[in-house]
């Protein structure tokens, strides 16, 4: 269960969520017509070993990402998340913006496989043993970032805005900002708390997009709970790792405050891009049906 004060690497708690979601955006990129290619999901299953990389070798048949009930629909929606946010980058640099940040940036590789303008500068903030691990997993692959990169090294419950302006960050200055995969790791307060620091520090003209989702029925989510603490397997702790709650809708809340933002539901997604969608039945269905993703400008 998760504490107040609690820490992580690539391949404990929260940060092995980054690990899973990379191997699914590796094995979208094994399809012959895949969504988005993310060249370095695969370096970073591969460093770190054992079901990780069995998993794309195929000798791991019975991974949860092998399912057909959760694993294909899972693969979909993180290929469908990513490309999602890819254009969403691609439209802020077309529109100028030079500065970007992405928060609890796990293993995104967006600093590396994005064709960034001239000086654009990629702020990363996450927990320094996640940060350390996806620098030494790219080093000793070659890769080199597209961007300046930065990173910082900062658990985002603490002050990550002042750590971000320590960084050379400038507020006034449009700032194109991310949180993919991060809200339902975060308290309903905190969920607040960062948008009210995003708000606070990004100029007219910034933009935002944000992963949101509508928390589980609470009887759904204490059965679930329930489940994975009686299994007392490792590998099924995602429910006792999330907080379940939200602090209002992101796109409300920014719309609220001035930002033009837009909802897209990731089931109308997913159709959009020709991909299944997973009924109310299947393990995936409830999950991708509670999913939205936003983008908005700040006027």
């Amino acid at each position: 269960m998760r504490s107040d004060d609690d820490s992580w690497d690539i391949t404990t708690s929260v940060g092995s969520t980054a690990l899973f979601v990379a191997t699914a955006r590796a094995l979208e990129a094994q399809k012959p017509d895949p969504l988005v290619v993310d060249p370095y999901a695969e370096v970073f299953c591969r460093a770190v070993g054992g079901d990780w990389a069995g998993v794309l070798d195929g000798s791991r048949p019975d991974h949860d990402l092998k399912s057909a009930d959760f694993g294909a629909h899972f693969v979909n929606f993180q290929a469908a998340r990513t490309r999602y946010f890819d254009d969403y980058f691609r439209r802020a640099a077309e529109a100028g913006v030079r500065q970007v940040v992405i928060l609890a940036a796990g293993l995104d590789s967006r600093a590396y496989r994005l064709g960034w303008p001239d000086g654009t500068t990629v702020f990363e903030l996450d927990q320094p043993e996640v940060l350390a691990f996806k620098r030494q997993a790219l080093a000793d692959h070659g890769a080199r970032p597209r961007a300046e990169r930065r990173e910082i090294a900062v658990d985002l419950r603490d002050d990550w805005q002042q750590a971000l302006r320590e960084a050379g960050f400038d507020p006034a200055r449009p700032s194109a900002w991310i949180a993919e995969g991060l809200l339902i790791y975060l308290p309903a307060g905190a969920q607040e708390q960062l948008f009210t620091g995003i708000d606070a520090l990004a100029a007219p003209g910034s933009h935002v997009a944000v992963e949101d989702g509508a928390p589980m029925p609470p009887a759904d989510y204490a059965a679930a709970l329930a489940e994975e603490q009686a299994a007392g397997d490792d590998a099924r702790v995602f429910h006792q790792l999330i907080y379940n709650q939200r602090c209002a809708p992101a796109h409300e809340w920014f719309g609220a405050r001035g930002w033009s933002a837009a909802p897209t539901p990731l089931a109308a997604w997913l159709g959009d891009l020709g991909r299944p969608v997973p009924t109310a039945d299947v393990e995936a269905g409830p999950m991708i049906a509670r999913i939205t993703l936003v983008s908005g400008i700040k006027g």
